[in-house]
């Protein structure tokens, strides 16, 4: 990096899963805040941050409910409707950059968080990562899985795991 230059932050977000788009989850925007909070600081001009929102299509792509196509243009409409639902969360975390004065860039991709997570990193080359974690037990985590541990073990940069705090836990730790 030559003096001078942000320091680039990827963090990654994605929609909640109890409210859907365009809502942030808890874990996202809990990430967010502890940057600006932690490291961002008053330091505005030192950063830029890099927002990451992958897309999970369901297999048919209307979660979980029953679906008809009947064109190629059933299909086009439906990924169009999902890139704006991306774009509207997103755009929440731009215009909190935007009013206090921190550059930004957000990104769309589709497929397997984790997957993706760790390809972008290796593509952009962040001088670090940020996500969020659930806080998941053991038991949970071996059927969900986990996007933070995955990416801690296999991005290419140093990764920060924030937790969500226990005031934010919803009923069922998996919800987010």
């Amino acid at each position: 990096m030559a003096a001078g230059e942000p320091t680039r932050i990827m963090v990654a977000v994605n929609e909640s899963t109890l409210k859907g788009y365009p809502h942030a989850s808890i874990s996202s925007r809990g990430a967010f805040e502890w940057t600006l909070k932690k490291i961002v600081r008053s330091n505005t001009s030192g950063f830029k941050l890099l927002f990451l929102h992958v897309q999970v299509t369901d297999e048919d792509g209307f979660d979980d409910m029953d679906s008809i196509f009947a064109s190629p243009e059933d299909f086009a409409s439906m990924k169009h409707q999902n890139k704006i639902r991306g774009v509207h969360l997103l755009e929440y975390f731009v215009k909190q950059c935007h009013d206090i004065g921190i550059a930004c860039e957000a990104r769309i991709k589709n497929g397997d968080p984790k997957e993706v997570i760790c390809h972008e990193v290796n593509r952009v080359r962040p001088d670090f990562l940020v996500v969020g974690s659930r806080g998941l037990g053991p038991f949970q985590r071996v059927f969900v899985g986990t996007v933070s541990e995955f990416c801690a073990k296999h991005a290419e940069c140093p990764v920060i795991t924030i937790k969500r705090s226990a005031s934010e836990t919803p009923q069922d730790p998996v919800d987010d």
